[in-house]
């Protein structure tokens, strides 16, 4: 088993060039299914994620080539006249965002076989908004044996209000795919607001789709016959723009960040500004991060776009755990991902929580300790940890990050800090 090594007391100077969005190449990859032809995706980070989704496409009937480049690849997916409709358990189990074929394949085919999908064990995640959503457009829907199996009267799915009854990220891009085929108009009531739906739409558009109001929290699809292939260039990931910056402020450091998406950051931004980090905007796409003085406790709820990102939550907790003081931290979107608690515990620090808060009191010093990786932004959040910690950590169950981290090593390294990759 691999395992990363981090040797810490490093303060991180330099500049990071970040990688393309991992949660908008993953919609953005399964919605090309909606159009036969060449579809050409740039800058897309390289995932184990992304390789999970190719295969699952190949499987499906589409050809994909990946040409890679200095900083990230470009993806040549060609999707054919004729498609696979079944998604079977093998493929799907390891990634929730696999769902994400559901509704491309149900608007494209007029039917769609899924397999229920795996991911990151950070609590119940069901697709009843998905399944709820696509029976408003009209589909027949069954579940049987693990798998959902879906139809559409006629072939085709018709026009409908979509009314989530909670906001939802994949819940959201699955309809909103979906729409784009149906008959007549498709409305999408407490729709997602983060900028991976925006990305999404951005993309459709560009395939032909007819879309309004994406980026609030009402959507309007008006249905065509037909989309086309087209290029399109994925946006840069904000969430490890912010596992960057938050490193930064954590090591006492300087970094300059290449291809941030600021505007997309400002909840993060804040706080970090309340916690005694600068963070200087150099451009739209450019931001410097420091931190000279003692870290201050600030705390904070997760919840919806624009407001604290949930992905972020574990990262913000090692940061508040050499602040001065106690500060708070309310999990308001998933109700099992605190399992990073425990692991920072071994490391020395001092937390404790109570239903969905966690209290954090510092600052504690850390001491380097083995510790298991429980999902992806906890994996990140151990890296973070070891990076102040007295000594070596040692993080099992690596195989997250890679799922989520564009080369989190070598990027890290390159800034000063001393990781390496290990086998047990």
């Amino acid at each position: 088993m691999e395992c990363i090594e981090v040797e810490g007391g490093a303060s991180l100077r330099g500049t990071v060039q970040l990688s393309g969005s991992k949660n908008a190449s993953l919609p953005m990859l399964c919605a090309a299914l909606l159009a036969q032809g060449d579809h050409v995706f740039r800058s897309v980070p390289r995932l184990r994620d992304i390789a999970s989704t190719l295969k699952l496409l190949r499987h499906l009937g589409c050809r994909s080539e990946v040409v890679q480049s200095t900083q990230s690849d470009v993806i040549n997916l060609s999707v054919g006249d004729v498609l696979g409709a079944e998604a079977p358990y093998e493929l799907v189990c390891e990634m929730r965002a696999s769902v994400l074929v559901l509704g491309p394949l149900l608007a494209r085919l007029g039917r769609a076989k899924v397999s229920l999908p795996g991911g990151c064990a950070i609590g119940t995640r069901p697709i009843d908004q998905h399944l709820k959503g696509l029976e408003a457009l009209g589909a027949r829907v069954q579940l049987h044996h693990g798998y959902v199996d879906c139809e559409a009267p006629g072939g085709r799915l018709r026009g409908g209000d979509v009314c989530f009854d909670m906001v939802t990220v994949t819940g959201t891009e699955n309809l909103l795919a979906a729409a784009t085929l149906a008959e007549g108009r498709t409305r999408l009531l407490n729709a997602a607001r983060e900028p991976e739906v925006v990305a999404l739409a951005t993309m459709l558009k560009a395939m032909g789709a007819r879309i309004s109001g994406e980026g609030t929290s009402e959507i309007v699809i008006e249905g065509v016959e037909a989309l086309q292939a087209a290029s399109y260039e994925v946006p840069p990931d904000r969430i490890e723009a912010g596992t960057y910056m938050v490193a930064a402020a954590l090591t006492g450091g300087d970094l300059t960040l290449e291809d941030a998406p600021l505007a997309q950051l400002e909840a993060l931004t804040s706080a970090l500004r309340k916690a005694g980090a600068a963070v200087e905007a150099l451009g739209p796409s450019r931001c410097r991060v420091t931190r000279s003085g003692p870290l201050r406790p600030v705390s904070l709820t997760t919840a919806p776009y624009p407001e604290f990102a949930t992905d972020m939550q574990a990262q913000w907790m090692v940061l508040m755990t050499q602040a001065r003081g106690e500060s708070t931290i309310s999990e308001r979107i998933f109700e099992n991902r605190f399992m990073h608690v425990p692991e920072l515990g071994r490391l020395g620090a001092q937390l404790s929580v109570d239903g969905d808060t966690a209290t954090v009191t510092g600052p504690t010093p850390l001491e380097g300790a083995v510790v298991t990786a429980t999902d992806l932004r906890a994996s990140a959040c151990l890296v973070l940890a070891g990076l102040v910690a007295h000594g070596v950590t040692r993080i099992r169950r690596v195989y997250h990050l890679d799922r989520g981290y564009d080369d989190l090593v070598g990027k890290l390294n390159g800034v000063g800090a001393r990781l390496r990759r290990v086998r047990e």
